[in-house]
């Protein structure tokens, strides 16, 4: 993967994009052209996208096309995308930058080298050399713009618009403080043992990709007992904020107007639509519920023979075994009536075909899930397989 710079209508960006040979034309992300403005025009005829086996995929169909100015470092030309849903990637450049431009790719030095006549004439000032970037490293830079609340320097701005002409602008105790400190607006009582809505008299709005979270504040949870029963505000939401203060002492606590009672807190919130499915994927906790995680120790006392055979003729609930030692191995003499039960349900049980154990919509997988299959190299398919000449110091 290379970094790519891409410029939109009123402002650049930098992203990685992934070099793929195999890819027929160069792509890009709908959400990525949406979200840096960058231009796109109607395509003259919808076209499908096709994987390998000739199925269509779901990154298609294209309707739109991108042309934009591209710099690959020093190289720099005027690129046409396709639009695609990429779902793992923000760009790809595919035959059509590489064919254009006949540049050389060296794998085992993750470099890439524009020196054509094409790109020594026309494209470049610089060294025509560009470095590639781990492919894990590029998709997780990909990730943090992609979710990123802070895109620009304008964007970490909170704007805030007074409600009343008396409210205080939200405030950092800090340079380096995580939270805006909110004030009240009105005097109110926040009785023993209830709550009460304390206004701001300010409304803001959030940068793009946030939430407002409202946090108590550590002074007066400490020593009044005062903390915060509500607190999120919506990017979207511009009314007037109003903190729902809860007193968990005994006693009344009177809020001053213009005093410090909650911290506003911008944090990132990934944005996540629902979907209605008829099956979850299987987890190893499944259903259990409130206080399944919770460890459990196994409890094992020794006892006497006396009390064992109580026990056994009793049907006492717990299982018990009997047994001793020999040569480093348990030896189980005798069991309770419970405990041979257990036992002996397990004993009828057959083993589960594999039908059974994998899902039927996996049953044409099935050869995958076969020892041999894992083990052994498949046979030899003319026309099928790929020869690959290796020639040495290439």
């Amino acid at each position: 993967m290379v970094k790519i710079r891409l410029h939109g209508i009123n402002d650049n960006t930098t992203v990685n994009a992934m070099i793929d040979s195999g890819a027929t034309e160069d792509f890009i992300d709908q959400e990525f052209c949406q979200k840096y403005q960058i231009r796109t025009t109607k395509a003259k005829n919808t076209r499908e996208i096709y994987l390998a086996d000739g199925e269509p995929s779901s990154m298609g169909p294209v309707t739109h096309t991108a042309t934009v100015r591209m710099d690959i470092g020093a190289h720099k030309e005027i690129t046409t995308f396709q639009v695609a849903k990429l779902q793992n990637h923000e760009a790809i450049l595919g035959m059509p930058l590489l064919r254009n431009h006949n540049s050389q790719i060296d794998w085992g030095q993750g470099k890439i080298t524009f020196d054509s006549e094409r790109c020594t004439t026309m494209c470049l000032k610089e060294s025509p050399t560009v470095y590639a970037i781990p492919e894990a490293e590029a998709l997780e830079e990909n990730l943090i713009s992609r979710f990123s609340t802070i895109q620009a320097k304008k964007d970490k701005r909170i704007l805030i618009k007074k409600m009343h002409k008396d409210a205080k602008i939200s405030t950092k105790g800090t340079r380096g403080a995580a939270r805006h400190d909110l004030y009240a607006i009105e005097e109110k009582t926040i009785p023993a043992r209830g709550q009460q809505v304390v206004k701001t008299g300010i409304s803001l709005r959030l940068p793009n990709g946030t939430y407002g979270r409202i946090a108590p504040r550590s002074g007066l949870a400490v020593k009044h007992g005062i903390s915060v029963n509500a607190g999120v505000i919506d990017k979207d939401y511009t009314g007037e904020i109003g903190v729902v203060l809860i007193n968990l002492f005994d006693y009344d606590y009177h809020v001053q107007q213009g005093e410090k009672i909650a911290q506003l807190i911008p944090e990132k919130v990934l944005e996540t639509q629902c979907q209605e499915v008829t099956h979850l994927e299987d987890t190893t906790r499944g259903t259990k519920g409130f206080g399944s995680t919770d460890a459990r120790r196994i409890e094992i006392d020794k006892i006497s023979i006396k009390t064992f055979e109580k026990s056994k003729k009793q049907g006492d609930e717990d299982g018990l075994l009997w047994g001793r030692y020999n040569n480093g191995k348990l030896e189980i003499l005798a069991t309770n009536i419970s405990t041979e039960l257990a036992i002996q349900s397990k004993k009828g049980q057959r083993k589960k075909d594999l039908n059974e154990i994998v899902p039927e919509e996996y049953w044409d997988y099935q050869r995958v899930f076969k020892e041999e299959e894992a083990t052994e190299l498949p046979p030899h398919r003319p026309g099928v397989d790929l020869e690959i000449n290796i020639e040495k110091g290439r």
